[in-house]
C-alpha cells in the first residue's frame, strides 16, 4: 500500500480549491425538484465574483430545479480528490448579467450564450466549502461555514 502524503494545512486546502475554482472548467451539480426527485448533471461553469456562473437551457430539470428550492450542490474532482460545495441558487437572465461575467464565461469555456433566449445563466452562491484528499484530511475538510471562509 502507497504511503499516503501528509494532511494538507486549512490554508493550503482553501487555496488548493480556490485553484481549482479557478481554473478547472466542469463540475457536477445536483438539484432536486419540488417533489425531491433529484437530478445530477456535468455543467461548464466560470468562478466569477466568488460565485459559480453556469448555464443551462431554461426548461432542463437543473433549472426548473433552481426556481423551487434555490439550493444546489456542486462538486469537482474525484473521490480522492474532492471539493464539495452547497449554495444557493439562482436563474440570472441575460439582461441581468454584468457584461464581464459574459465575457468572462464565453472567454474562458469558449462558449457565448448571449443572444440565445433558450439558454439562462446560473449563480450559485456558496455557503459551504468542503475539501479533501484522503481519510487523513477528513477531520479538517470544512473551509468555508455560512458563507466565510475558515483559513
Amino acid at each position: 500500500m502507497a504511503e499516503r502524503e501528509p494532511a494538507r494545512s486549512p490554508e493550503q486546502r482553501k487555496q488548493d480549491a480556490i485553484d481549482r475554482l479557478e481554473k478547472e472548467d466542469d463540475a457536477w451539480v445536483a438539484t432536486a425538484s419540488a417533489d425531491g426527485m433529484p437530478c445530477l448533471v456535468p455543467l461548464s461553469f466560470v468562478w466569477d465574483r466568488g460565485t459559480l456562473l453556469l448555464a443551462t437551457r431554461r426548461t432542463n430539470p437543473t433549472a426548473v430545479n433552481v426556481t423551487p428550492s434555490g439550493q444546489a450542490k456542486v462538486t469537482l474532482g474525484h473521490t480522492r480528490d474532492v471539493v464539495l460545495i452547497e449554495g444557493t441558487a439562482e436563474i440570472v437572465e441575460e439582461a441581468d448579467l454584468p457584461a464581464e461575467s459574459g465575457e468572462a464565461f464565453a472567454e474562458k469555456l469558449h462558449w457565448d450564450l448571449r443572444g440565445r433566449p433558450t439558454w439562462v445563466y446560473l449563480r450559485i452562491t456558496p455557503y459551504t466549502v468542503k475539501a479533501w484528499r484522503e481519510a487523513n484530511e477528513l477531520a479538517g475538510r470544512d473551509l468555508m461555514v455560512d458563507g466565510t471562509w475558515l483559513a
